[in-house]
C-alpha cells in the first residue's frame, strides 16, 4: 500500500519547523554574546528581544487559530516562509536597539505563520488515532534543530553574525518554499478520512464513525481547557528562559563556550527522545498521566541545572529536561485534538499559544534581569520549580469534557442526527 499522505505532510513539516526553530529560538542563544560585544548592550536588552517574540506570539496566536481554521494551512505557512526570509536579511542590517527589537518582531511574525499552531493544526486535521505519533515525529523537528546550533556557531565566528544571518535567511527561502507546496489542509477532499481511513462514495463520514466535536464556546466554558492552557503557560515561559539563558549561564559559572554551545545543542536534540516517545504512549495511555510525568522530570531537570559544574550533572540535565518538556509540548496538543475534535481546533490552540507566549515574554527578562542584579542565574531557576508544581496540579485536574458525546476516543456510535 502506498505511504498514506498525511506522512508526507508530517515530513515537510518536520523540515521547516527544523530550519525555523534552529534559528530564531534553540539557535537565538549563539548570537546574544557577539550582539552585546558589538553594541554594549545588556543581557537583559538583548533576551528582550524573546519576550517580543513572546509578546506578538501572544496577541497574534489567537487570530492566528482563526485564519488557519479558516483560510488553511498551506497559504499561511507560504507567507510565514517567505517572511522569516526577509525578516533575517533586516536582522542583519540593524543598528539601533530599536530597530533590532522591530526586525526581530518581524521575524516572529513570519515564524509564527510556519510553525507551531498552523502545522500542528494541519497534523491534527490529518490524524486521530495516531495523532501523538504524527505530532511527536513533526515536533521532533523542533528538537533536531540542535544539529544546526554548532553550525550556526560556525558561521557567526566565520563570517561574523550579520552575514549569517543573511545566508540562513536565503536558505530558508531555498528549503521553505518547495516544502509548502506539499501541504494539503485536509484529507477529505483526497478520498480520505483522518488516519487514512477510507472515505464512502458519497463523501460523508462512516455512520459508526462519526466524530463530534466541541464548539469554542462550550470549549472555553470548560475549565478542563482553563487548566491546559495555564499549564503550558508555565512550562512555555520556563523553557523560554532556559533556552535563551542556557549559553550566558554556563559562561557565567565557568564553563567554556564549546561546552555551553555544546549543551545549547543538545537541548534540542534530547529532547526529540521526549517529543517522540511521550507521544508514543499518549496514543497507548492516559495523556493527563503521561503530561503529569512530563512535568515532574522538567522539575528535576531544573534543579539539576542548578547544581551543574561537573560533566555527571550536564548529562543528567540533558536527559531530564530536554525530554520533558518536548513530550509536554506534543501532549498539550494531542490532548486538544481528544478532548475538543477538530472543529475549533485552530482557534484554541491560537488561544493557549497565546497565552504560552505570556510565559515567553516574562521568562527571557526575568533570567536576565536576576543575573544583572545578583550575578547569578541560580535564584530564577529554583523559583521556576514552583512554576512546575503549578502545572502539575493543573493537568492532574484535567478532564476530558465529552465523555457523553461517544466513545473514549472521541467518536459516537450513533447513525447521525
Amino acid at each position: 500500500m502506498p505511504l498514506f499522505y498525511g506522512w508526507w505532510i508530517v515530513l515537510a513539516c518536520f523540515v521547516i519547523g527544523l530550519y525555523v526553530s534552529s534559528i530564531i529560538f534553540f539557535g537565538f542563544t549563539a548570537f546574544i554574546e557577539p550582539i552585546v560585544r558589538e553594541f554594549g548592550w545588556s543581557y537583559a536588552q538583548v533576551s528582550f528581544a524573546s519576550s517580543l517574540r513572546g509578546l506578538e506570539m501572544g496577541l497574534f496566536a489567537p487570530f492566528l487559530g482563526f485564519l488557519v481554521d479558516r483560510w488553511g494551512s498551506r497559504r499561511l505557512m507560504f507567507f510565514g516562509v517567505i517572511t522569516v526570509g526577509l525578516g533575517l536579511i533586516l536582522l542583519s542590517l540593524t543598528h539601533t536597539l530599536f530597530m533590532f527589537y522591530v526586525a526581530f518582531l518581524f521575524l516572529s511574525f513570519g515564524a509564527g505563520g510556519c510553525t507551531s499552531i498552523v502545522t500542528m493544526s494541519v497534523i491534527a486535521n490529518w490524524f486521530y488515532k495516531n495523532a501523538g505519533k504524527a505530532l511527536g515525529f513533526m515536533a521532533s523537528g523542533f528538537g533536531a534543530s540542535g544539529l544546526f546550533i554548532p553550525l550556526i556557531v560556525w558561521l557567526i565566528e566565520v563570517y561574523g553574525w550579520r552575514t549569517a544571518l543573511v545566508l540562513l535567511g536565503v536558505g530558508m527561502w531555498a528549503v521553505g518554499i518547495p516544502l509548502t507546496a506539499i501541504i494539503r489542509n485536509r484529507p477529505e477532499p483526497y478520498g480520505y478520512l483522518p488516519d487514512g481511513l477510507p472515505l464512502p462514495p458519497d463523501g460523508r463520514p462512516l455512520p459508526e464513525k462519526v466524530e463530534i466535536p466541541l464548539t469554542l464556546g462550550e470549549a472555553l466554558k470548560d475549565r478542563s481547557f482553563l487548566y491546559l492552557t495555564s499549564a503550558e503557560f508555565f512550562r512555555f515561559m520556563i523553557v523560554t528562559a532556559v533556552v535563551t539563558h542556557v549559553m550566558p549561564y554556563l559562561g557565567s559559572i565557568g564553563l567554556s563556550r564549546q561546552a555551553a554551545g555544546f549543551t545549547a545543542a543538545g537541548i534540542p536534540l534530547f529532547s526529540i527522545f521526549g517529543r517522540i516517545g511521550f507521544g508514543w504512549l499518549g496514543d497507548i495511555y492516559d495523556k493527563r498521566k503521561i503530561m503529569v510525568l512530563t512535568f515532574f522530570l522538567m522539575g528535576l531537570g531544573l534543579i539539576t541545572f542548578c547544581y551543574v559544574r561537573h560533566f555527571w550533572a550536564l548529562i543528567l540535565f540533558l536527559l531530564l529536561f530536554p525530554p520533558s518538556f518536548g513530550g509536554a509540548m506534543v501532549l498539550r496538543v494531542s490532548m486538544l485534538r481528544e478532548y475538543f475534535g477538530r472543529e475549533a481546533f485552530g482557534k484554541l490552540l491560537g488561544i493557549i499559544m497565546g497565552a504560552a507566549s505570556l510565559g515567553g515574554i516574562i521568562g527571557p527578562p526575568l533570567a536576565g534581569w536576576v543575573f544583572d542584579a545578583g550575578n547569578d542565574y541560580r535564584p530564577v531557576w529554583w523559583a521556576f520549580t514552583a512554576g512546575v508544581t503549578a502545572a502539575i496540579l493543573m493537568v492532574w485536574r484535567i478532564r476530558s469534557p465529552r465523555p457523553s458525546h461517544g466513545e473514549a476516543d472521541g467518536f459516537s456510535e450513533r447513525t447521525g442526527k
